[in-house]
């Protein structure tokens, strides 16, 4: 195998579970399937006085028996059957036997189709009785109610046992990093207590393996590792020792041990929930071996902190989680019975801010933006929201440092550092966001944590084993506390109620509309046919007047009677169509066609001049920018509107009537300005409504229709109307078209 040269671009890849090697403290030998010997560490000789050329290629049984008289025929061949049949070494390891007058420790597993026979030295009983002490330290572990004095005690605890100068609780952060959080030592050695350790320190490899085996010992740093021999043939596969207790150490790391004047080392895994949370690391600046069981007792001790830190972590998951859970419950029934969305989330005693540890959130719902707690302000907002909607493609996006992947946030990195954005919908850009502010934290490195490097003659940067532990301090910003699972949770769960409300909500107004919309083709098709119905009796009505009137000789007071049934029936007939005029233009299609405004208005205004007296009335016409509409509709909105201002201001001496169209940038209003008797603003609202007229104005002829047609075919030219007036002093009506 090539050695692998650690440098700048691949030391988190450096293979340690390959390291063709082992500690120099123990033996190797690996059997392959056949149980024929394929493997052994170079000092085997040291151990059965047989050199490794006879020994690779040759049979279990030979190895057997070279381990002496100790070992009756078959033992190791038991052991290997025992595996078959329980699928682990683990009940079995380890096998406690005499080689060549010397007490071994046999440890089996098991690495790909290898077995792995290690051979590890017994210590004294003096030496090695831990279990002693292990009843006495496990009571003292459990009776810390306290988290921190239990990972001081339990410090405390394992350097009692194992008689380590200095033994530490060392907790992985999210980034890799570690922290010394708890510590017991010598009283000679300053302390490590708060110091923080780069990833690198201890890679993400190292990491995983640590997952693996729950113990690691690296006996003696000065000592020299073995190698691994093997036959040599073609297409070999370099032998993992991941499972391996006497595992050489990294060249890298072991000169960092050195750096630091450490001797040996031990380490304890410390799993919760299957993943590492963190090690109690062991430093021994002479060396210091502990054998196999003093080891695996020592791993209880770990394995106990484990539990106690995986219980007190879920007692805090089950508490926050169940916090979280009791208010996203209310705010969920809030959705259920508020009609509006927005007041739900947000009106109430308990709110978005509730589901989450957040200082601030803000709802982005149907174009507006509610805020609740300490928020950026709306301009800081919209160039946030401008760059999720760019760069953001997921449904949940949380940072604890915004400005890190947004720069603009570092001018409000005080109050939203940290961001989490459920995407409500990605189409219409509606949103919930929730910000926490800025924690400012001074971490104490144990030396700087860049990476070292060195130039090795090549030319080519290596790294170099940090030399310098004298601490060193960043304060670091623009960071919040991190999103917890608690909250992601919470807010997952949130996305999919305020989702289901909406589709809900949804579903709801579909089906209001579908009923409204029959009843408005209900509608329409009865005051059609009332309209159609009563056209014929109001003719015969005022029919049978009219012959009254010219076949019988009436009193003047008679006559007067008869002139005003043929006058209502006139009137009731104008109501009719109005009516059906009105009816029409809800079931009318059209297509849009270029209308020359000014033409139509000239023939309005000729049209005018023979139905009113216009003798003291003045029409101007300014603008009139073409227009895109149904030319008949087009016209019915112009006439009403030019005929009702001429018609309220006809009695004066000087009316005055102005049409004029303005452009903009997105639409084309067109004004009708009069200076006649006016409407009051109070009845402004009602101005548009069916048959309302004002009361300024009973006694001048109409319909109270007109309007409401005006109003009824510019909506269905997808634009707007509106009027502002004042009693006596005239009237302006808008009519607005987008372009």
């Amino acid at each position: 195998m090539s050695e692998f040269k650690v440098d700048l671009s691949n030391c988190d890849r450096e293979p340690i579970h390959i390291p063709g090697q082992i500690q120099s403290h123990g033996f190797l030998v690996v059997l392959d399937q056949d149980s024929n010997v394929s493997h052994c560490s170079d000092n085997i000789y040291d151990l059965l006085q047989q050199d490794y050329t006879t020994l690779l290629g040759s049979p279990l049984q030979y190895v057997e028996l070279l381990l002496g008289n100790d070992c009756p025929p078959g033992f190791i061949t038991n052991l290997l059957s025992l595996e078959r049949i329980n699928k682990s070494f683990e009940q079995i390891n380890p096998v406690k036997m005499e080689v060549l007058d010397k007490l071994y420790y046999l440890i089996i597993s098991t690495a790909a189709d290898n077995y792995l026979l290690e051979f590890e030295p017994v210590l004294s009983d003096a030496l090695s009785d831990v279990q002693k002490m292990m009843g006495h330290s496990i009571s003292k572990m459990l009776a810390d109610k306290n988290f921190q004095s239990l990972l001081d005690n339990t410090a405390l605890q394992v350097k009692n046992t194992i008689h380590y100068d200095r033994v530490m609780i060392y907790r992985f952060a999210e980034d890799g990093h570690g922290e010394v959080v708890a510590e017991a030592k010598n009283d000679d050695l300053g302390s490590w207590f708060g110091l923080h350790y780069p990833a690198s320190d201890i890679p993400k490899q190292a990491r995983e393996l640590y997952k693996k085996n729950l113990t690691r010992i690296i006996a003696d740093v000065h000592t020299k590792p073995s190698k691994i021999l093997t036959l040599a043939y073609n297409g070999q596969q370099p032998l993992d020792l991941t499972c391996s207790q006497l595992r050489a150490v990294s060249p890298i790391h072991i000169q960092y041990l050195k750096n630091m004047g450490v001797a040996s080392s031990f380490s304890i895994s410390l799993l919760v929930k299957n993943e590492l949370w963190g090690l109690i690391a062991c430093h021994n600046y002479t060396p210091s071996f502990i054998d196999y069981r003093s080891r695996e007792s020592s791993k209880l001790l770990g394995q106990i902190l484990s539990s106690a830190l995986e219980f007190r972590q879920e007692e805090i998951h089950q508490h926050t989680q169940e916090v979280f859970k009791n208010n996203l419950d209310k705010v969920t029934k809030q959705l259920q019975e508020t009609t509006a969305i927005e007041d739900a989330l947000t009106k109430y005693p308990v709110n978005l801010l509730d589901i989450t540890h957040a200082s601030g959130a803000i709802l982005v719902y149907e174009k507006n933006i509610i805020k609740l707690g300490i928020t950026p302000d709306n301009i800081q907002l919209t160039g946030l929201m401008d760059w999720l909607r760019e760069s953001n493609t997921r449904p949940i996006y949380h940072v604890k440092s915004l400005s890190a992947v947004y720069p603009e946030a570092i001018d409000y990195s005080d109050i939203a550092s940290g961001m989490m954005v459920a995407v409500i919908s990605r189409e219409l850009e509606e949103y919930v966001i929730f910000f926490k502010p800025e924690q400012v934290q001074t971490i104490t490195w144990a030396g700087n944590p860049e990476k070292p490097v060195e130039i090795d003659p090549n030319g080519l940067m290596q790294i170099s084993p940090r030399n310098s532990f004298q601490e060193w301090s960043q304060t670091v910003k623009a960071t919040s506390v991190g999103w917890s699972i608690e909250e992601i949770s919470s807010v997952l769960r949130l996305k999919e109620e305020v989702t289901y409300a909406i589709n809900q909500k949804a579903g709801a107004i579909r089906l209001l509309n579908e009923k409204l919309q029959q009843a408005y083709d209900e509608l329409d098709t009865f005051s059609y046919t009332i309209s159609h119905d009563l056209k014929n009796p109001i003719a015969a009505i005022k029919s049978y007047a009219q012959l009254l009137a010219i076949s019988q000789v009436f009193s003047d007071r008679d006559q007067k009677l008869l002139d005003r049934i043929v006058n209502r029936a006139d009137q009731m007939k104008l109501m009719i169509d109005a009516v059906l005029d009105y009816s029409r233009i809800g079931r009318s299609e059209f297509e849009y066609k270029r209308i020359d405004t000014r033409e139509l208005i000239q023939e309005i205004v000729k049209d005018l001049d023979l139905v009113y007296d216009t003798r003291n009335l003045t029409i101007t016409i300014g603008e009139t920018p073409e227009l895109d509409g149904e030319p008949m509709m087009m016209t019915q909105i112009f006439s009403n509107l030019i005929g009702n201002a001429v018609k309220y201001s006809g009695h004066l001496e000087n009316a005055n009537v102005h049409i004029e169209g303005t452009v903009s940038d997105t639409h084309i209003c067109y004004t009708v300005k009069d200076n006649g008797i006016g409407i009051a603003p109070k009845d402004l609202i009602n101005v548009f409504g069916l048959f309302n007229r004002m009361d300024n104005v009973k006694d001048i002829e109409g319909s109270g229709v007109g309007l409401a047609i005006v109003k009824r075919i510019v909506e269905k030219h997808k634009g707007r109307i509106w009027a502002e007036s004042e009693l006596n002093e005239g009237s302006v009506f808008f009519v607005s078209f987008n372009r």
